[in-house]
């Protein structure tokens, strides 16, 4: 086997060490680009939903990583094909980015064609198998990458008509193959109901519970926390 491992040869632990390096190499890009998010959020004049593309976007192309010159298909704010490096190999990986802005903190709502995840859960006392429409393994050119999903759901305060940024909830989805690790069951789940009506005939939506999803794994979901008065951008690792 080359230099570049094929992805369906993957551990379970060597897929979660590829989602663990890229939720820290998310983390450390918004960390430092803080301060302007903040002025960002404070002044742009654009809507919010508008606001957290943009500071998606800029944040991420500035800590580029190892990218590589192929074009990626899925419906989020930013997706690269990229090369992550594990101690004895690269790993080819489509990244997928999804951004939210909302004022409630605790939870952000996923589309089905944003996850490679099967959405198990209970749902008005009914069970629910709902399959994810990103593949587990894409594969482009002959290539196997590696799907991961994250969401960056910024949260704010409207005070006198002015936006806030207070924190920023930075989260990795589980890929698909570890459905047994996250979400076995309808009942062993971190998915919530989400907001759409099956009887007025919407898509199937569910929301990612932050909290459900850290008691997993408390590295999957970070937080950055801003203060707009003097600028400060404050966060910990918690592994």
């Amino acid at each position: 086997m080359g230099l570049v491992e094929v992805v369906r040869s993957l551990s379970a632990s060597q897929i979660e060490d590829v989602e663990k390096l890229t939720l820290r190499w998310i983390y450390q890009a918004a960390l430092e680009f803080g301060p302007e998010a903040i002025d960002i959020f404070l002044n742009s004049p654009d809507e919010v939903r508008d606001v957290a593309e943009d500071i998606t976007r800029e944040l991420l192309d500035r800590l580029s990583g190892y990218n590589i010159q192929q074009r990626i298909y899925g419906n989020v704010d930013y997706k690269r094909a990229r090369y992550i490096i594990l101690p004895e190999q690269l790993v080819r990986q489509a990244l997928f980015v999804d951004s939210k802005a909302e004022k409630n903190n605790q939870s952000a709502t996923i589309q089905m064609s944003q996850t490679s995840m099967r959405v198990r859960q209970v749902r008005s006392e009914q069970s629910v198998d709902e399959k994810g429409h990103l593949p587990e393994i894409s594969v482009y050119d002959g290539n196997q990458y590696l799907t991961t999903t994250a969401v960056l759901h910024f949260g704010y305060k409207e005070i006198n008509d002015v936006r806030h940024l207070f924190e920023l909830t930075i989260a990795c989805l589980p890929n698909g193959l570890l459905q047994d690790l996250y979400n076995p069951t309808v009942h062993d789940t971190f998915w919530i109901a989400g907001r759409n009506a099956p009887t007025r005939g919407e898509d199937f939506r569910v929301r990612v519970s932050f909290q459900k999803l850290k008691a997993k794994a408390s590295w999957r979901v970070q937080k950055i926390r801003y203060t707009s008065s003097n600028g400060s951008v404050q966060g910990t690792w918690d592994d």
